[in-house]
C-alpha cells in the first residue's frame, strides 16, 4: 500500500509525540519540532556531563552559533527547508549514548551526528548503522572508530551509514616523532595506555611504529579505567630511565598518575610527558597547579587554524573571542571541533538531492569534499571506508603571558603546514 503523509511515522510523530517532548528538544525557531518534508531533524550526542564532560563543555555555545545561523532555515535546490537540532547529553556513559541515538532516530531524524570519544560515538554510531540512519561523528581516533566497531583490515566496510573524520594513528605518529626530535632525548618511551578502544587501538598501532622509529619502548601494560594507584608503573619508567611519556587516559586517571609521578621524582627525570585525550582543555592543566606548564599535547584544532566556518562564516579568532566574552573562560580547541562537525553536516545536506531522504544524505556524505573551520574532509580518498582523516597539530601548554594562567601554544605542524608554528618545545624537567 503506497503510504500518504499522514500514515508515516513523522506524521505520527508530529501530530501526538511532540507535546510530551523535554525542553531539551526544542527546535530553532522557538516552537516544537513539525516533521514534515519541509523540515530537516539533526540529531546530536555529545558528553556534556561527566568525566568526560570538558569535551562537552563548549558544545551548548556552538550550538547557539548554528542554530543562529540557521534560524531563517535552509534553500536547497531551490526549495526552503527548516532545520531543527536535537540535541542530547550522553551523560559520558556508552550505554546512555546508544539509548538516546535510538530514540532520536524513533523520533525520526534525518541526519545523526555524535562527538567526543568512542565512549559516546561508537555506540551512536552503531544504533544508527542498525537503523539505517546517515551519522557524521569526529574526535575521536578513527581506528577506534573503524577498526573497533568490527571492520577487518584489508576487508570491504561493513559500513553503510556511518561516517566519520578526524585524526588517527598515522597523525599521531606524525606528529610525534616531529615533536619529540624538536628536543635531545635517550629516545625512551614510556607508555601509558588505558584497557579502552583509544588505549588499545593506539597500543596495536603506535608502539611498533615507535620502535621502529628507533626508540625503546617501556610498557607497562595496559590499565583500568578508574586505577587509583600507579606506583608500579612509575617505578618501571624511574628503573628504565625514561626521558618520553605517552598517554591517552581520562582527566581524572591522569591527574592521579602525574601527580603520584611528582610525588615519586619521575618529574624531574622526564623531558616530554605527550599526552591526548586528556590535557586538551585549560582546566584538565590548571587542576595540576604547578605540575601544569609544559606538559604536552595536541591540537584537533586551534584558534589560528587558518579556516572558516561554512556554516556561520566565523574564523578561530573570532570563534574563540566571542566565547571567550560571552562565557569570561578561555577558548577550547572543542569550539572549532564542534563547529567543523555541524558544517560538514550542513555541507551534505546542502549536496544531497532531498536533505529529508536518509539515503540521499548518505549518498551526500559518502562524496563529500569540503573544507570546514577544523579543515579539509574528504570521504573520497581516506586511508579506509568511511574514513576522512584529519590533522593532530603538536602543541604545549605554557605560562601565560596575557589574561590567561595558560597559554596553548603550536610548537609543530607536519599534519598541517598551514597552521603557522609560534613557539619552540620546551623541557618539562627544566
Amino acid at each position: 500500500m503506497k503510504m500518504n503523509k499522514r500514515n508515516t511515522p513523522k506524521y505520527w510523530f508530529s501530530k501526538w509525540l511532540v507535546p510530551a517532548m523535554t525542553a531539551g528538544s526544542l527546535v530553532l525557531s522557538g516552537s516544537l519540532m513539525a516533521a514534515d518534508d519541509d523540515t530537516i531533524n539533526i540529531g546530536f550526542i555529545s558528553p556534556r556531563t561527566g568525566p568526560l564532560a570538558s569535551f562537552g563543555k563548549t558544545d551548548g555555545f556552538v550550538l547557539e552559533q548554528a542554530r543562529k545561523a540557521l534560524a531563517d532555515g535552509m534553500t536547497i535546490h531551490g526549495k526552503h527547508y527548516k532545520v531543527n537540532i536535537l540535541d542530547r547529553d550522553s551523560q559520558s556513559d556508552p550505554a546512555r549514548a546508544g539509548q538516546l541515538a535510538k530514540e532520536l532516530i524513533n523520533q525520526g531524524v534525518d541526519l545523526m551526528l555524535a562527538i567526543s570519544t568512542p565512549e559516546v560515538i561508537n555506540p551512536v554510531a552503531d544504533a544508527s548503522e542498525a537503523a539505517g540512519v546517515p551519522t557524521l561523528s569526529t574526535v575521536m581516533p578513527w581506528e577506534a572508530w573503524y577498526y573497533g566497531r568490527g571492520a577487518k583490515p584489508g576487508q570491504p566496510s561493513p559500513f553503510k551509514w556511518t561516517y566519520h573524520f578526524g585524526f588517527g594513528a598515522g597523525e599521531f605518529y606524525k606528529t610525534y616523532m616531529s615533536q619529540w626530535a624538536l628536543l635531545e632525548t635517550n629516545k625512551k618511551v614510556g607508555v601509558m595506555y588505558p584497557n579502552d578502544a583509544d588505549g588499545n587501538a593506539i597500543r596495536g598501532a603506535l608502539v611498533p611504529r615507535f620502535k621502529e622509529a628507533g626508540y625503546t619502548v617501556i610498557d607497562p601494560g595496559a590499565y583500568e579505567t578508574g586505577t587509583t594507584d600507579f606506583s608500579s608503573q612509575i617505578a618501571q619508567f624511574k628503573a628504565e630511565k625514561v626521558e618520553i611519556i605517552n598517554s591517552f587516559p581520562i582527566p581524572p586517571d591522569f591527574a592521579a598518575f602525574w601527580r603520584q609521578a611528582a610525588q615519586q621524582g619521575l618529574n624531574r627525570q622526564v623531558k616530554i610527558i605527550q599526552i591526548a585525550k586528556t590535557g586538551l582543555f585549560p582546566a584538565d592543566i590548571e587542576v595540576l597547579g604547578s605540575l601544569g606548564p609544559k606538559i604536552a599535547s595536541a591540537a584537533y584544532w586551534h584558534k589560528s587554524f587558518p579556516y572558516t566556518s561554512t556554516l556561520t562564516g566565523q574564523n578561530g579568532t573570532q570563534l574563540a573571542d566571542l566565547w571567550e566574552k560571552e562565557s569570561g573562560e578561555q577558548w577550547t580547541q572543542q569550539l572549532g571541533a564542534t563547529l567543523s562537525l555541524l558544517d560538514a553536516a550542513t555541507e551534505a545536506l546542502k549536496r544531497a538531492k532531498s536533505p529529508t531522504s536518509r539515503s540521499d544524505i548518505r549518498d551526500a556524505i559518502a562524496t563529500l569534499n569540503v573544507t570546514t573551520i577544523g579543515g579539509k574532509v574528504d570521504f573520497t580518498s581516506g586511508p579506509v571506508p568511511n574514513v576522512s582523516p584529519g590533522p593532530i597539530i603538536g602543541a604545549q601548554w605554557v605560562k601565560g603571558t596575557g589574561k590567561h594562567k595558560l597559554d596553548y601554544v603550536i610548537t609543530e605542524n607536519v599534519t598541517d603546514p598551514n597552521v603557522p608554528v609560534t613557539h619552540k618545545l620546551l623541557p618539562y624537567n627544566r
